[in-house]
């Protein structure tokens, strides 16, 4: 049987934080030793989304959810819903369920594994100059003429930049390749196509 197969079938069907039926997708939860079935969720889009912060984190979606989710026994639920209790941890409802939480300690390992629970619910995305969130690989458009530092090169308005590499550190700081140089790009100056 398929490790996609296994999930559905222990999951019901539903979105195994919230119950929801609608839009499920697989989940694998990053780990550095595990991998199969036994790391991946069932997962609904609008959960999924925020988990890889490609939207907004919404308190008000989550409270509901983590304080039951947590108490899952599958131990990919477990990491996930101490994951984003940490995001939220300046919230009154996640304080009060990390309080309350138990994992054991393989899975504690596991949950801190990608350092995602150091940032909190204020974390800033990398937004273009409309407030669009960029992802890595995006295309986006300069919208305005940048000279390079320490560079001859002169990026023009209307130039597409393709396949951006977001700077980890940085939300106001995209990579990307103009006339084949790898240049550091301010966000405000860019507009996602």
């Amino acid at each position: 049987m398929k490790a996609e197969d296994i999930v559905k079938q222990r999951s019901g069907n539903k979105c195994e934080l919230s119950g929801d039926t609608d839009n499920l997708n697989i989940y694998e939860v990053p780990s550095i030793n595990k991998s199969g079935a036994d790391t991946a969720i069932l997962i609904n889009e609008k959960y999924l989304n925020q988990i890889e912060k490609k939207e907004e984190l919404n308190s008000k979606l989550w409270e509901n959810v983590l304080p039951t989710s947590m108490w899952s026994e599958v131990p990919a639920v477990q990491v996930v819903s101490w994951r984003m209790l940490n995001r939220f941890r300046n919230e009154s409802w996640a304080a009060d369920a990390l309080d309350m939480i138990y994992l054991e300690e393989d899975n504690l390992e596991w949950a801190k594994e990608t350092g995602d629970h150091l940032s909190d619910v204020n974390a800033s995305l990398h937004k273009d100059s409309n407030g669009n969130i960029l992802q890595n690989g995006d295309t986006v458009t300069l919208i305005k003429d940048l000279d390079v530092k320490g560079s001859s090169l002169n990026a023009k308005i209307g130039t597409a930049v393709r396949n951006i590499r977001l700077v980890h550190d940085n939300p106001e700081q995209i990579e990307g390749k103009i006339e084949g140089q790898m240049i550091v790009i301010l966000t405000k100056y860019v507009k996602k196509q």
